[in-house]
């Protein structure tokens, strides 16, 4: 285990101030299991929300990182980029998600969490953390069957069962300054892209805290969200969005290995 304590890596896109109210309640969890959190934050955020910017920028926890006006593939690249230059070779990133973040400090997941994030030492790296049987169950059925498209098309292609539409992700800063130059996806199949330049030496670790965090986030009734989810075309037309061109990028990895 490592004595050093790891940085987390975030996207915010909160131009109506939803998120900002979870990221206070949660921050002293943060502070207990990470050095720093880098967070990258969109233009419109910066625009529609400068006093919760600027008070991010006054605590030294943060690291306040402003993306480029680009698509959210762009926009993460960016982020990771320059969270990689930014730390020594050996500290160790965890990339994951403000949302969340937020459910799961806030919910019976918290102590799990913690401890995987404090058993997780460089050396246990690149580390995928991915949902388990029960996270995915709580998930719309849509929302699995949807994604795991993409995972059944790994198994196929690579022999590997991975998620490609990842949501924790755990590097060092050097395992993520050597793939990120060659992830060139500008829309969500660049999280697939980071999967597949790691794959070789991915390890994989199964966890609970990965529930579906939309129920808490808007205040609803979990088998209500859910249904209205299985039954909404719009959303099922959503997840297709990223997992087609998600389906794309294994191809062409695929077609460049042989």
């Amino acid at each position: 285990m490592s004595l050093m304590l790891p940085i987390v890596v975030f996207p915010l896109h909160d131009p109506e101030g939803l998120i900002f109210p979870h990221l206070e309640t949660i921050l002293p969890a943060l502070r207990q299991a990470f050095a720093q959190a880098v967070v990258g934050v969109t233009p419109i955020t910066l625009q529609q929300r400068p006093n919760q910017i600027q008070a991010l920028n006054q605590d030294s926890f943060f690291r306040v990182i402003g993306t480029p006006q680009a698509p959210v593939g762009a926009q993460f690249s960016y982020l990771y980029t320059q969270a990689a230059l930014l730390n020594a070779p050996q500290q160790l990133l965890h990339l994951c998600f403000i949302d969340r973040l937020a459910f799961i400090l806030q919910s019976q997941h918290w102590a799990q969490f913690l401890q995987d994030i404090q058993q997780t030492s460089p050396q246990d790296t690149p580390m995928l953390f991915v949902r388990s049987k029960a996270a995915w169950q709580s998930h719309p059925q849509n929302y699995y069957a949807i994604e795991q498209f993409a995972t059944q098309a790994g198994q196929f292609l690579f022999g590997q069962s991975l998620d490609f539409t990842w949501c924790h992700l755990a590097v060092q800063a050097s395992q993520l300054a050597e793939i990120m130059p060659g992830v060139t996806a500008q829309d969500l199949s660049m999280l697939a892209e980071m999967v597949l330049y790691l794959n070789e030496v991915i390890k994989v670790k199964e966890v609970d805290w990965l529930e579906w965090e939309d129920p808490f986030l808007l205040s609803r009734d979990v088998p209500d969200l859910k249904s209205e989810r299985e039954n909404s075309v719009v959303e099922t037309r959503k997840r297709l969005a990223y997992i087609i061109p998600t389906l794309q990028a294994l191809l062409r990895y695929s077609q460049n290995k042989t």
